[in-house]
């Protein structure tokens, strides 16, 4: 049971982290109806701009505080939300009128993009980097199971913007805006809808959870690189499909189921070694089984 329970708890923790990027797929695809592949590369761009940011918060604030923690995290996400909204403006904007599949070869252009630039050794450098310590790396011993400050960290500030990013959709004006949008685009324009503001603000909101996402992600992995986000973004857009793709209680939900499988089968003596190929054939079994995914809703399209 101690070894069940923590699996759990290591499995809820990588799988908030999951639900924070697959949020992110969800809420453009909601909107635009295309998948941004370059989604991940946001992500991991948010963990290095921890990796440069600490340093220079820990010159106006102690080393290793849960302020600076805090600082940094909000600080990452300001800087993903803006690079969410120059990409869609500079690479998705002036193809907004042409096929989905210009707009989707696009994305993984964007993506490869990123990727080799950060590779690059006045940018980053290919060589894996150790992530500085944000806060305090203690533990917490109950009962046999080991809780780490830091997984504690990730389900907290996962709930709490999940409670945020609903308030956002659901009560403000921009939400109802985004919404608007996403059930008939042409009819919201008609209305007064502002398009381009809605789409430039998806896009940053989404980056901006990708952003939190590198930075728990490297809080509790310490290495990353210009590659962090390939395998990580596509386990998250499986989540995405798998809770259903353009539903945001959907992609939260995917999210955590996915981050349990994996941690669990992981722990499996045999299995351990295909636990990254799981997130792929549960891909494969839900397109073939339940397209729409677990709360996604079937759609006809009408020819």
């Amino acid at each position: 049971m101690t070894e069940f329970l923590q699996q759990l708890i290591n499995g809820l923790a990588l799988g908030a982290i999951y639900a924070l990027i697959a949020l992110g797929y969800t809420m453009v695809y909601g909107v635009l109806r295309f998948i941004n592949f370059a989604h991940g590369d946001v992500f991991m761009l948010g963990a290095f701009a921890g990796y440069y940011l600490s340093p220079v918060v820990n010159k106006f604030l102690p080393a290793q505080s849960y302020v600076g923690g805090a600082l940094v995290l909000v600080l990452a996400m300001a800087i993903c939300a803006l690079l969410g909204v120059v990409i869609e403006f500079l690479a998705y904007r002036p193809l907004r009128s042409r096929p989905k599949l210009t707009v989707l070869i696009t994305a993984i252009g964007v993506s490869l993009f990123i990727e080799y630039t950060c590779q690059h050794k006045s940018v980053f450098g290919a060589a894996p980097h150790k992530f500085p310590d944000l806060i305090p790396a203690t533990t917490i011993n109950f009962n046999g199971l080991v809780i780490g400050v830091n997984q504690i960290i990730v389900l907290v500030t996962t709930a709490v913007l999940l409670v945020a990013l609903r308030f956002i959709v659901q009560k403000t004006r921009m939400g109802t805006a985004m919404r608007a949008v996403s059930f008939n685009e042409p009819a919201a324009a008609l209305m007064g809808v502002n398009i381009n503001s809605v789409i430039s603000f998806t896009f940053g909101l989404g980056s901006a959870l990708a952003g939190a996402g590198g930075i728990l992600f490297a809080m509790n992995y310490a290495s990353i690189d210009p590659l962090m986000g390939v395998q990580t973004g596509l386990k998250a857009f499986v989540a995405a499909v798998l809770g259903g793709i353009g539903n945001l209680p959907g992609a939260a939900l995917g999210g955590l189921i996915l981050g349990l499988l994996e941690t669990f089968a992981g722990g499996i003596p045999g299995v351990s070694n295909y636990r990254d190929g799981i997130a792929f054939a549960i891909l494969i079994l839900i397109l073939l089984l339940k397209p729409a995914g677990l709360l996604g809703k079937s759609t006809v399209e009408k020819v």
